[in-house]
């Protein structure tokens, strides 16, 4: 008998859920949604559509990447949040500031999420910035320590607004020149000089991360599959040797980086053997072609819904009650276009 695989977050079409996606979210493998730009028109249109995904069973996980800077798939009626280098950058100048404005970043960005019924940002990006144009200045900083103290200030955002943090791409994804979406891509750097640099947030914020999610990067030095498909990243390295013990997410299998694994089938059996607990396949489509074809016996019992908030979550309307949420935001769009 085949190994049982990992849960699903999928990818929906529209700014509506269509009848098939309610079908397709009953499915025993599908554990929840990940949002896009494509899914949003406005905020009202948000808060119906996570209304429709709860209806159909409350214990589904609604994600989205709202990290901030290029990527934020909700912008018309949210606060523009700037990319996290701005606070690296002042770091340098005014530490104090900087963690306080990353803290701001944190709060803000998962109490509008909260408000309007999504449970859950892919954030923070805890990269080292390098050579990477895709990663760039989506991460806070070159320098590990300024990562993890910028790090641990907008976990505790998120954390204080009620939302798990995800802490991504594990092991590192700021070196590699190439784009994963579009390349398989490789890191030829020796284990100790990953250990003394890309390792060291995803080690000292451990304890803070409800999850990881995994690099579609190969590194050689341990495994020469990509790190989402090896239990030696995941168990060994991950688990064992920098004491993590919340949910292993992987990048989404659709990616060009991923189909090295084979068909769709093998790729959620290779990241469900290395160890992943959740797996993304962000098109439409291939996430209805895969669980209309898939045998819903073959799954294990997930642990998603221990990354759902525990408390319920403030309006908006009660939020600008409040100064102090008022001037965060102002803050917040002022870094953003400056």
């Amino acid at each position: 008998m085949p190994a049982p695989f990992c849960p699903l977050l999928i990818g929906l079409a529209a700014t509506e859920l269509a009848a098939s996606e309610m079908t397709l979210l009953r499915h025993p493998l599908c554990a929840g949604v990940v949002l896009f730009d494509r899914n949003y028109r406005d905020p009202q249109q948000l808060s119906a559509l996570c209304a429709a995904i709860k209806a159909v069973d409350d214990r589904l996980l609604i994600a989205v990447d709202q990290e901030g800077g290029r990527v934020q798939r909700f912008r018309p009626g949210f606060t523009r949040l700037p990319p996290l280098a701005v606070y690296g950058r002042l770091y340098q100048s005014s530490a104090e500031q900087a963690l306080d404005y990353a803290y701001r970043h944190g709060r803000v960005m998962a109490a509008e999420l909260r408000a309007h019924g999504v449970d859950l940002s892919f954030a923070p990006v805890l990269d080292v910035q390098s050579a990477s144009t895709i990663i760039g200045d989506r991460a806070f900083s070159a320098d590990p320590a300024v990562i993890i103290a910028l790090g641990e200030a907008l976990i505790a955002g998120m954390h204080d607004a009620g939302m798990a943090a995800v802490g991504k791409h594990f092991p590192g994804h700021g070196t590699v020149l190439a784009d994963t979406h579009t390349d398989v891509v490789s890191d030829g750097r020796e284990f100790a000089q990953l250990s003394a640099h890309d390792l060291q947030p995803f080690q000292a914020l451990a304890a803070q991360l409800d999850a990881v999610m995994m690099a579609h990067v190969c590194y050689p030095c341990v495994d020469p599959r990509p790190a989402g498909y090896s239990s030696a990243w995941i168990e060994e390295v991950l688990r064992g040797k920098l004491g993590f013990s919340g949910l292993v997410i992987s990048d989404d299998l659709d990616m060009a980086a991923g189909t090295v694994a084979g068909d769709m089938s093998a790729r959620l059996a290779a990241c469900s053997e290395a160890g992943c607990d959740l797996a993304l396949i962000c098109k439409a489509e291939s996430a209805a072609a895969f669980l209309s074809s898939t045998d819903a016996a073959n799954v294990v019992d997930h642990r998603s819904t221990s990354l759902l908030p525990t408390r319920p979550a403030l309006t908006m309307a009660e939020m600008l009650t409040v100064g102090e949420f008022r001037q965060w935001r102002e803050t917040m769009q002022e870094l953003a276009v400056a």
